[in-house]
């Protein structure tokens, strides 16, 4: 399984963004999605996941009542969109796939390449 993460860029403080993560080549049924973020300097933080039904997520406090999680599995897309954004959360986002629910990176197997976001104050 590939995942491919985009729709990073540059926004300034109080906007939005959306990420998508796309994935290829091999069977994504029945897998957790969760999306970590890495500032510089900083360890790789878990901000939110989904269930392969999209019936169960969880999100980092630091996140929760500003960023969405949710999936298409008719296009194999998982989205993170993110609301009212503050220079905090400026980071490289990465999509991830487990096979089992986690909020913690050691638990995925997959994992795309991270996708800038940068907000500016």
């Amino acid at each position: 399984v590939q995942l491919q993460a985009s729709g990073g860029g540059l926004v300034q403080a109080g906007g939005s963004v959306s990420l998508s993560c796309a994935a290829s080549g091999g069977s994504f049924s029945g897998y957790v999605t969760g999306w970590f973020r890495q500032a510089p300097g900083k360890e790789r933080e878990f901000v939110a996941a989904i269930s392969w039904s999209g019936g169960s997520t969880y999100y980092a406090d630091s996140v929760k009542g500003r960023f969405t999680i949710f999936r298409d599995n008719t296009k194999n897309t998982v989205y993170l969109q993110m609301y009212s954004l503050i220079p905090e959360d400026t980071a490289a986002y990465y999509c991830a796939a487990s096979r089992l629910m986690s909020t913690t990176k050691l638990g995925y197997e997959y994992w795309g390449q991270g996708t800038q976001v940068t907000v500016s104050s």
